[in-house]
């Protein structure tokens, strides 16, 4: 049963820090994510919102996803593309081609390999380079977070948040990288091989373990945040790596929009909380170190993937 979250404010943080330090009285990371604040919630912007929705599930019922698209500074170039192809009613009609247990789920134009019959994109497209696939520049990253994300043996290598997005880094004061990572439910862009790095018209998300091989090797967009069980609880593909058989077996999409296209009525209205609040830090460590009377060993930290940030309808 979830505790009934104060209306005191001003001793919040007080109370979770003693909490903290008390197994008995140990508040679970949910329970944490609670008591945050209005003021601790940041409003996702309707422009930075997909909506797709595909083909209604037995006995009619509607199966509706929500994808929030990557901030700047990463993935910039495709996700105006992915903006522009929603706006060209591109998506419509495609479907979900591929979907590979423990791994991914994959959409795109099922003809998209045949010259003759590809759907054709439109035109504005940008061309990204694998250069893209990184940010080389300094991204601040909390120092409070030094202490509970894995791994900590390199110096050199770091981890952070930014707008509500994980993000990895290595390098030097005078040469860093950063780039996102593939935690569970993130959306990247379908690719050939090298030196092709797609245009956003094939998207993936992934549905099992991070894949964390393919961090710097295939750009990330967004991620899924509302309606991820209708992608991960489809048959999977019987063909090579995930492809389905058959055109039958293909899950068609009927539409992806951006919710600011949508009708005022229909636009999902979603917050994340704010990572770099107090209350996202005490939510990480209460992942990264579960002191909760369920627990006995606090792990001593956490892979950047085990700690999501939290997501909410708008109140």
């Amino acid at each position: 049963m979830r505790r009934k979250p104060s209306s005191l404010c001003l001793p919040l943080l007080a109370v979770l820090l003693t909490a903290a330090a008390d197994p008995k009285t140990a508040l679970p990371p949910n329970e944490i994510v609670a008591m945050a604040q209005p003021g601790d919630w940041v409003d996702i912007a309707p422009d930075d919102l997909l909506v797709m929705t595909l083909t209604p599930a037995s006995k009619g019922k509607p199966r509706r996803i929500v994808i929030q698209l990557m901030p700047a500074p990463f993935s910039a170039g495709w996700v105006d593309n992915i903006r522009l192809l929603a706006r060209a009613h591109w998506y419509d009609g495609i479907a979900v081609v591929r979907v590979q247990d423990n791994y991914v789920v994959q959409w795109g134009d099922p003809h998209g390999e045949d010259a003759k019959k590809a759907k054709p994109l439109p035109p504005g497209l940008k061309m990204m380079t694998e250069r893209d696939y990184v940010y080389p520049r300094s991204l601040p990253v909390d120092a409070r977070l030094g202490t509970l994300l894995r791994p900590r043996n390199d110096v050199s290598h770091f981890a952070g948040f930014t707008e509500g997005f994980s993000f990895e880094g290595d390098g030097t004061p005078d040469s860093v990288r950063n780039w996102p990572v593939h935690c569970y439910g993130m959306v990247g862009v379908g690719r050939n091989l090298s030196p092709d790095t797609g245009t956003g018209a094939e998207l993936y998300t992934v549905i099992g373990h991070a894949p964390r091989q393919l961090d710097r090797n295939i750009a990330l967009a967004g991620r899924i945040i509302e309606g991820m069980e209708h992608l991960a609880s489809l048959p999977r593909g019987t063909g090579e790596i995930g492809f389905y058989k058959t055109p039958q077996e293909r899950t068609p999409i009927r539409s992806i929009r951006l919710a600011s296209d949508l009708p005022a009525a229909e636009q999902p209205h979603v917050q994340y909380l704010d990572t770099g609040s107090d209350f996202f830090m005490r939510y990480a460590d209460a992942r990264a170190n579960r002191r909760d009377p369920f627990f006995i060993t606090p792990a001593g930290g956490a892979d950047i993937c085990n700690i999501p940030v939290p997501i909410r309808r708008k109140p």
